[in-house]
């Protein structure tokens, strides 16, 4: 059922209070439940609409991928039997009329797969998430994927091949193939432009036949928790846990003391302790918790929207990165073990270079930078154009992020030291992660992108994937940059095979984003996972893919409390 309204805690008094609130009912928790704390709340629970991490951390348990990295960051099969290959025959480049190549891509669905309903899973759905995908007015998250997909060639019930209109270096991977139910969301789909508002997955979020995964939702409490139990349609591994919670705590702070209070059996990794919550934890209870850290493909950072006259101005972006110590915050606040970001390419990728355009901390430079940009500081702390204009900035990130407030603080000190002032209008994540960065509403914006290996930056990065009413804000591109310099590249990256080739032009992309600078790189993450003892089988897998997706692998070691 939809539960009513809860306010989530938002100061030490709250988190005490929730602390007490959970923690009680801990004590009468029922044998086989799981709890799992997380500091953000799905903005909807359509897997197909909004990128956000806590509702993939959720629905991962719900559903599976067409293909994904697996924790060895090798791409498997979920709701396939078998990836395709050219060597194995279900990858066929063929070549189109305009002289470019293609490339026809077989997958065969679980044989099993059925939807909480009992409803088969089928390559009705897949057309019907593909139909709906292309559709511009839909407002899809992953609008990019579903128009590159040309047809749908149907075998029989399980078996379809995709006709792609460029043969890419990762054309396996259609990891954001989100399959839906064409039998329940065809109806809510009738018309494109309002299927955000009539999806099931918002307006009757607990109807069995929206799953397929291990469990199904059947209870969500908006703002507060989401509860899953087993799915018994499903057709793999039976989950050790017949109930799980997922509890949203924004409040850092909070989140520890739900935890220690027993109300919590562990912190997610994705969506958890910062850094150095999770170091100072350890210190202290590490005889009573397991805490494993795992660098990630993940880089905090500030999105800078390009719109915004002030931001337009390469030099004022590179002065407010030269004006910022990222070494004394990866230093001080994560002991080194949340390395500075110079671009938005992990070194764990095999992509990575090092040979781009550096920004080490320098308020000279800065201050240089903004004088030649017509900012300048007469009689006053903070600088003025030559119209009298203040130099002033609104910088916006999660409500309730521990270290992220803490860096805001940072960045807001640091930025005024060199005549920049900066207001902080902080938001709960679902509504940053909605419509204040889907339809741009903002200046600057401290959040992470979490990545996959290699992964396309198209959505993020290239000129015809900027969010507007025009294109039913579709696209990532958030900053809004219009550079063709890095469209060409992107395209010339997605279709060269050759690996060495293909890194030399990452490599010139990567040096690209470190001159124009639409974000500002501040460190690549490592995630903590603070678990109980008793549990294992939850392995890390350092990308945008949640540990969740192995649900059905966590194992009780010994006995849990309550069972």
């Amino acid at each position: 059922m939809l539960g009513a309204m809860r306010r989530v805690a938002t100061s030490a008094l709250a988190g005490a209070l929730l602390a007490a609130s959970l923690g009680a009912s801990a004590l009468g928790r029922p044998a086989g439940e799981l709890d799992i704390g997380i500091t953000q709340f799905p903005s909807t629970l359509n897997p197909d609409i909004d990128l956000m991490e806590a509702k993939s951390y959720v629905l991962a348990m719900t559903r599976r991928p067409i293909t994904t990295y697996d924790a060895a960051w090798h791409l498997v099969c979920m709701l396939c039997t078998e990836p395709p290959t050219i060597e194995n025959g279900r990858a066929v480049p063929f070549d189109l009329p305009d002289g470019k190549r293609g490339i026809r891509v077989t997958y065969t669905l679980q044989p099993e797969a059925r939807w909480g309903d009992g409803v088969p899973v089928t390559t009705d759905d897949v057309v019907f998430s593909w139909e709906l995908g292309r559709e511009p007015r839909s407002g899809l998250a992953n609008s990019e994927l579903y128009r590159r997909i040309i047809a749908v060639e149907v075998k029989d019930a399980k078996t379809f091949t995709l006709v792609m209109n460029k043969l890419d270096f990762d054309y396996a991977a259609i990891n954001d193939f989100e399959v839906l139910p064409a039998h329940l969301e065809r109806a809510a789909a009738a018309d494109p432009a309002q299927y955000r508002i009539h999806t099931l997955y918002d307006t009757d979020p607990t109807n069995p036949g929206l799953y397929f995964g291990p469990y199904r939702i059947t209870e969500v409490a908006p703002g507060s928790h989401i509860v899953l139990e087993r799915n018994p349609t499903w057709w793999g591994r039976k989950p050790a846990f017949r109930r799980i919670v997922v509890w949203t705590v924004e409040n850092t702070a909070a989140l520890e003391a739900n935890l220690l209070a027993g109300g919590l059996d562990m912190v997610a990794g994705e969506l958890g302790f910062s850094l150095d919550q999770a170091l100072a934890f350890e210190r202290r209870y590490g005889d009573r918790f397991a805490v494993l850290y795992k660098p990630s493909l993940g880089y905090e950072h500030v999105d800078l929207n390009l719109d915004n006259p002030i931001l337009a101005d390469q030099r004022v972006r590179q002065a407010l990165l030269y004006a910022v110590d990222r070494e004394a915050i990866s230093k001080q606040l994560f002991a080194g073990r949340q390395p500075v970001a110079d671009s938005f390419v992990s070194p764990l990728d095999w992509v990575y270079t090092a040979d781009v355009p550096h920004y080490p901390y320098d308020p000279a430079k800065a201050r240089a930078l903004l004088e030649a940009a017509g900012w300048h500081i007469e009689g006053g702390a903070i600088r003025r154009n030559a119209a009298g204009k203040k130099l002033v900035l609104e910088l916006a990130t999660t409500a309730g992020d521990h270290i992220r407030e803490l860096i805001e603080q940072v960045l807001q000190s640091e930025w005024r030291q060199v005549g920049v002032e900066i207001r902080l209008k902080n938001l709960p994540p679902r509504v940053l992660f909605g419509d204040t960065l889907v339809k741009r509403h903002f200046a600057m914006a401290l959040f992470a992108w979490i990545s996959a290996p290699e992964n396309d930056p198209r959505s993020m990065l290239r000129s015809d994937e900027i969010p507007t009413a025009a294109n039913g804000f579709n696209g990532e591109n958030f900053p809004g940059l219009r550079d063709p310099r890095a469209d060409q590249l992107i395209d010339a990256i997605e279709i060269e095979l050759d690996r060495d080739r293909r890194a030399r032009l990452w490599h010139r992309l990567e040096a690209l984003y470190a001159e124009e600078l639409p974000e500002l790189p501040l460190y690549f993450r490592a995630e903590a996972y603070v678990l109980p003892k008793w549990l294992e089988g939850v392995v890390p897998t350092g990308h945008q893919y949640p540990t969740t997706l192995w649900i059905e692998d966590w194992r009780v070691v010994g006995r849990a409390p309550g069972s």
